[in-house]
């Protein structure tokens, strides 16, 4: 099994998984593959007890075996990380079927929510790219604050920024098989703001 940049926690024992400081330590050190003795020795525990942890990750299935090294007349099993880095999902955390019913009814809605777990997949694996990579990772981020007295306010709104957007995507859009260059994705997306309220 290849590892991938980001893994998606979204399953209970997964999430149980991680809620151990020796467990998120391990995962640190086995972004290459490890004995239990060499993460030990990484992260400055003994060998039994990162043993019993990398059991208990294995488990949850966020590591897996890797071959075996021999070290003198003993052999070490290896293990990886599935994943570089890994994030929670917010569904998990979700419970009864209000949500799902308001998804299912409200597409605007349910994309939103899948762009918010998209984002944060991809900003979790640019991070990595930059922490472990050394990359300079060429991003940016606009940010603004709108009110609209009515209904009437907020579609005009949206109708003169879609026209004004357009045109723009259309000239750098990556579905022109001619164009060359480096693929980048932009996000728009408007949504209530009830910040003073909390």
């Amino acid at each position: 099994m290849q590892q991938t940049r980001v893994g998606v926690v979204d399953e209970v024992h997964e999430v149980a998984a991680l809620t151990h400081p020796v467990r998120i330590a391990a995962l640190a050190a086995l972004r290459s593959p490890d004995s239990a003795a060499g993460v030990a020795r990484t992260i400055g525990q003994s060998r039994q007890l990162v043993n019993y942890h990398l059991k208990e990750l294995e488990r949850a299935g966020l590591i897996v075996a890797s071959g075996e090294r021999r070290k003198g007349n003993f052999v070490e099993q290896l293990y990886r990380a599935v994943a570089s880095t890994f994030v929670v999902s917010p569904r998990l955390a979700w419970g009864g079927e209000d949500r799902a019913l308001a998804l299912r009814d409200q597409v605007a809605l349910e994309q939103l929510v899948g762009l918010g777990e998209r984002l944060q997949r991809d900003a979790g694996e640019l991070l990595d790219r930059a922490a472990f990579d050394g990359e300079q990772v060429a991003s940016a981020t606009v940010e603004g604050e709108l009110r609209f007295a009515d209904e009437a306010a907020r579609s005009e709104f949206m109708t003169e920024y879609l026209a004004m957007l357009g045109p723009l995507l259309k000239k750098h859009g990556a579905k022109d098989a001619s164009r060359e260059g480096a693929p980048y994705r932009v996000v728009v997306a408007v949504y209530p703001d009830h910040q003073e309220e909390r």
